[in-house]
């Protein structure tokens, strides 16, 4: 099996909704993280131009990645400048610590 990493980065308030819409589609884990940053929005008000904004990783196989991906973007989408990013990047490997083992395709 070949796994993807999505990653997302979106405005801080949509939190909730993105985190309840993933539970939904029955994503089976994620990280949350709170980030700053600015890409296509910045803060010309705040000194450093930074924004607050949620980013939220998972792994999945590549099909379960281009549902959550999309399910990211319905979730967190306002039609505004800075309402941020999806990514899915290729895994090379994927270990479990707890067994040290590399997962496959029956994990």
């Amino acid at each position: 099996m070949r796994y993807k990493k999505v990653t997302a980065i979106f405005r801080i308030d949509l939190l909730d909704k993105v985190e309840k819409s993933l539970q939904q589609l029955g994503v089976h884990g994620l990280s949350v993280s709170k980030v700053k940053g600015y890409g296509e929005y910045a803060d010309f008000y705040a000194k450093d131009w930074m924004t607050n904004h949620a980013r939220i990783e998972l792994f999945s196989d590549e099909k379960g990645a281009e549902i959550a991906a999309r399910t990211i973007m319905d979730a967190a989408s306002l039609g505004m400048e800075g309402d941020g990013i999806v990514a899915i990047l290729p895994v090379d490997k994927l270990y479990r610590i707890r067994t040290k083992a590399e997962v496959d395709e029956e994990d």
